[in-house]
């Protein structure tokens, strides 16, 4: 297809005017709203006003520009049909062959934080109709929608004209991206509602972030998309290593989310979505290395976390080891010096992470919920032993509970001197999610405090941590059993607390 008439209105101009003079130098003539206009004009350009077009000015301040017959109708006639084109040269129209629109920037109005009016003006109208009625009509009608754009359609003018695969892809380029405006529109009104139940259709723009070199495995395919104008580890800046794999981005985001509730200078270590090491320090460095010393064996290739600006001091030691990945807030220019010897490690600087609710995709559906903020907002810890814990114990009982909240579930950890000396995840039965821990702990358990994801059906967990030498515990509480448990734990000598609240993670 070689086009004769474009109409051209576009909020970001980048490229329009290069655009433009290309499109003249095919003979196609040019009609374009007032800003665009403008733009053109001021650039020499030939160019029409819409209004000249359509015999009325702008009205309501600007909200109505292109919503007349002479526009749409030039833009959905069916070029095979005659009576179509009949029609619109009894009306005096003519056609058009290629629409270039993009559109208001509502999500950043949004992000923003402006009142709703004022995000109101910031929605657009003609633009997504304009797209809508050329992407219907892309057989003959070019949909042209980013400015990412403009060098293939030219690059195909030259080679002699607009292919039916591009006309397609642009068709479906343009209906995506009105879907997501919508979507990002409904989500934005969806927050200022006070609606406490579930929406009844659930609107999610996500933008491609980028193709993977695979997904899980080298078979499959992947991708990662994020809503615009969001925060949290997909929008990292990555400062060195290769790409990110699948499994890449899901250690990070697990990661991220553990180190960002533990108060103080503190750094995880991650393998396959859950944590082998974690611990507090007095800055970052040392942070890392109680982490790492955690579980040393599994440490190796893992991705670490800090939740403060990664200095040389803590580069240095991390550069001392083998890991895939490393993350924080900020990388100082100096540690990237020296993290930059480690050619293969992935570095990245990643914001944290806004509130948002989480998906998971099951076979012909998706599962949706709000996001568990972990011990932040917990409604208080009750001690039901005869013992209270000591003051060295409920710091490691409130560690404990904050990294139990972020490892799979069933899930144990112990806590002993301000770092997690053994983690029980992932096993079917809680009894040997403590035996797990207590195994990894080894030695170091003797004198730990335990926490639990989830209440003690039995007593038999406790005996085990008894046993191991562990001398508190926390966990939800609530079962039919709990009196059992407790006596177990006063027969023990041990401190118990219940939270009220569980903390699955699957």
């Amino acid at each position: 297809m070689r086009p004769r008439r474009a109409l051209l209105g576009v909020h970001d101009k980048q490229g329009v005017v290069e655009l433009a003079r290309g499109l003249l130098a095919h003979g196609v003539e040019l009609v374009a709203t007032g800003g665009t206009e403008r733009e053109l004009l001021s650039a020499g350009l030939p160019v029409t006003p819409v209004p000249k077009v359509t015999g009325v000015g702008e009205m309501l301040g600007g909200r109505v520009k292109t919503l007349h017959p002479a526009i749409h109708a030039g833009i959905l006639a069916r070029r095979d049909l005659a009576s179509d084109l009949e029609e619109l040269e009894a009306a005096g129209h003519l056609p058009f062959d290629m629409v270039v629109v993009n559109l208001y920037p509502f999500a950043a109005a949004a992000a923003a934080g402006l009142a709703l009016p004022e995000v109101a003006e910031q929605i657009d109208i003609g633009g997504p109709t304009l797209l809508r009625a050329a992407a219907k009509n892309w057989r003959w009608v070019a949909a042209v929608s980013s400015p990412s754009q403009y060098r293939r359609v030219l690059e195909e003018l030259d080679a002699g004209g607009l292919g039916e695969e591009l006309l397609l892809r642009l068709a479906l380029d343009a209906f995506s991206l009105t879907a997501a405006y919508d979507a990002q529109i409904a989500a934005h009104l969806g927050r200022q509602t006070a609606a406490a139940s579930w929406p009844d259709w659930l609107t999610l723009p996500l933008a491609r972030v980028k193709e993977l070199r695979y997904g899980e495995n080298p078979h499959q395919r992947g991708a990662l998309y994020a809503p615009p104008a969001s925060s949290g580890v997909a929008h990292s800046l990555q400062l060195q290593g290769p790409e990110l794999s699948y499994t890449n981005w899901l250690d990070a985001d697990s990661a991220q989310r553990l180190v960002a509730s533990l108060r103080g200078p503190a750094a995880v270590v991650v393998k396959h979505t859950n944590p082998c090491g974690v611990a507090l320090g007095e800055d970052g460095a040392q942070a890392f290395q109680r982490a790492y010393d955690c579980d040393p064996r599994s440490a190796y290739g893992g991705v670490v976390a800090l939740n403060r600006p990664l200095d040389e001091g803590a580069a240095e030691l991390i550069s001392s080891h083998f890991l895939e990945l490393v993350l924080a807030p900020e990388v100082t220019p100096g540690a990237r010096r020296m993290l930059a010897r480690k050619e293969r490690m992935r570095v990245l600087e990643a914001p944290p992470a806004s509130p948002a609710l989480e998906l998971r995709s099951i076979s012909g559906g998706v599962l949706v919920q709000e996001r568990d903020p972990g011990s932040e907002g917990e409604p208080g810890m009750e001690v039901v032993s005869r013992r209270e814990p000591s003051p060295e114990e409920w710091e490691q009982l409130e560690l404990a509970w904050r990294v139990v909240a972020q490892v799979k579930s069933n899930a144990i950890v112990l806590c002993r001197g301000g770092m997690a000396v053994g983690i029980g995840a992932g096993q079917m039965s809680r009894v040997e999610a403590v035996e797990l821990a207590v195994a990894r702990a080894g030695d170091r358990a003797r004198g730990s405090c335990l926490a639990s994801d989830a209440f003690f059906p039995m007593a038999d967990n406790l005996e085990v941590a008894g046993a191991a030498g562990i001398t508190a515990a926390v966990h939800p509480g609530g079962s039919k059993r709990d009196p059992e448990v407790v006596a177990t734990a006063d027969r023990l000598g041990m401190a118990l607390v219940t939270t009220g609240r569980r903390h699955f993670r699957h």
